[in-house]
């Protein structure tokens, strides 16, 4: 019988199901029975812990992530069209100049709201900003300390 239309989608769907839950089902046959103390430890590169594996991050590591992000992937878009650049026209130029317009707005809102400074900038009472010289702690070094 020959399937035609949404039969070859359903039929892979189903496949997609089957493979999907063949992994979860092989997983669970070789998974290890005996877990052990040892086995439920955190594992750090063959180092003892130090301390508790869930700390909180500051936000702005996810602030810098998402930036970079957003200028990586704007490459990606630029790349095939400075490559098509000859082909595409007046209209494909205008997109891309709005397009890289967008960009520069949202850079500078980020560094108008100071999402890209690395340490935070102490305000004087005059409103100066003064960046910190020096560090409150000095470095911890495992086992010296």
């Amino acid at each position: 019988m020959y399937i035609q239309g949404y039969g070859i989608l359903a039929l892979f769907i189903f496949f997609s199901f089957c493979f999907a839950l063949a992994a979860i089902i092989m997983s669970w046959i070789v998974q290890p029975k005996a877990p052990g103390r040892l086995k439920q430890n955190t594992y750090e590169c063959g180092m003892r812990l130090f301390g508790d594996s869930r700390i909180q991050y500051d936000l702005k590591y996810y602030l810098y992530a998402l930036l970079f992000l957003i200028f990586d992937i704007e490459a990606v878009f630029l790349f095939p069209w400075a490559v098509a650049y000859d082909k595409l026209g007046v209209f494909a130029f205008v997109e891309a100049v709005i397009f890289i317009a967008i960009l520069i707005i949202g850079l500078i809102y980020a560094w108008k709201k100071e999402a890209l400074s690395w340490l935070p900038a102490i305000k004087d009472g005059q409103g100066k900003e003064n960046l910190p010289l020096k560090q409150d702690r000095e470095p911890v070094i495992s086992g010296r300390n």
